[in-house]
């Protein structure tokens, strides 16, 4: 008996030692299939830098290493942010007819457009400061502008509204540092702050000033937005026309009187209050006192019903996107 619990132990051993064997052989080949894996099938490439680069008309000097580093970095962060940048590129479609026109008549360049992406990525977004809407105005310089804030009212939440207020912010900013890029940089730190460091520096350029982390990436991120968004398939996004998000046709009414439910309004308008909100989200109440009795335009869908059709009729245009 004693001799045969010996071999089994032996056998039992060496049937173990055997698996660990075959284990460890697996896991070998396993990591390796892994690493050629890896080395065949992914890719991970750096961005091209552009040559030359232009921010508002203003030569951008890609030539100081700091300069072009800065830049690739931006390049780098947002090339491989691919689920935010995909929607910038679908929600540009949507808001950059409106805010593109609205910047050519207030004559500030049309790079501006990717300043309100970066600031938001496009949405009615708020910020840990309380910044509000796609140009993401704090309420003192928002009511500076020109805009209605309050418990009902949030005009910073307008798209065409916020757009017309800053430009005129934008216009003061060049007129005080007389440079698009140090109007970008001072819209982001106030402009006290950015002619506090230039002038403790004796510096003129915001290329050339030493500023916060923040505001220091601030007009490279600008840059590489509109890097990629001009030229998606150099930097890896292929998406068909029809991917993108299209403008939403709208007819407009009146909001006036005192005491008016919005419940109601939409109902009698032949629409529903979520449609009501998402199309006018500078509406912030249910209900509209109006103190002051003022008139509002709101918009309103064509036809709440048959929308979705509306946006999709017609041939699908599958063509890839070249820029934006």
């Amino acid at each position: 008996m004693k001799k045969i619990s010996i071999v089994a132990i032996v056998l039992a051993s060496i049937a173990i030692a055997g698996e660990v064997f075959i284990f460890a052989t697996q896991k070998e080949d396993s990591d390796e299939l892994q690493r050629r894996a890896i080395m065949t099938d992914y890719r991970v490439y750096a961005p091209v830098i552009p040559d030359t680069l232009y921010f508002a008309g203003e030569r951008v000097p890609l030539e100081v290493y700091y300069v072009r580093e800065a830049l690739d970095n931006e390049l780098i962060v947002n090339m491989y942010r691919q689920s935010a940048t995909v929607q910038y590129f679908k929600r540009a479609n949507r808001y950059f007819p409106t805010i593109e026109p609205i910047l050519k008549k207030n004559g500030i360049p049309e790079d501006f457009k990717y300043l309100c992406v970066i600031e938001s990525g496009l949405t009615n977004a708020t910020s840990p400061a309380k910044a509000q809407g796609f140009w993401q105005f704090i309420k003192s310089t928002g009511t500076t502008y020109g805009l209605e804030v309050n418990d009902e009212i949030d005009m910073r939440n307008d798209l065409e509204a916020s757009t017309e207020a800053a430009c005129k912010y934008l216009k003061s900013l060049y007129a005080r540092f007389h440079s698009w890029s140090a109007a970008a940089a001072a819209y982001n730190c106030g402009e006290g702050g950015l002619s506090k460091r230039m002038g403790q520096q004796g510096v003129e350029s915001y290329y050339d000033t030493r500023l916060n982390t923040e505001t220091s990436r601030y007009v490279y991120r600008i840059l590489a937005m509109k890097t990629i968004m001009q030229h998606p398939r150099q930097y890896g996004y292929q998406l068909r026309r029809c991917d993108l998000y299209p403008p939403i046709p709208t007819r407009t009414a009146t909001l006036e009187g005192q005491n008016v439910d919005l419940y109601q309004f939409a109902k009698e308008n032949g629409t529903t209050y979520k449609m009501l909100i998402t199309l006018n989200p500078w509406l912030t109440s249910d209900h509209l006192r109006n103190k002051a009795n003022k008139s509002y335009t709101v918009r309103l869908p064509v036809d709440n019903g048959t929308l979705y059709k509306t946006l999709t009729k017609g041939k699908k245009d599958t063509s890839i996107l070249t820029h934006i």
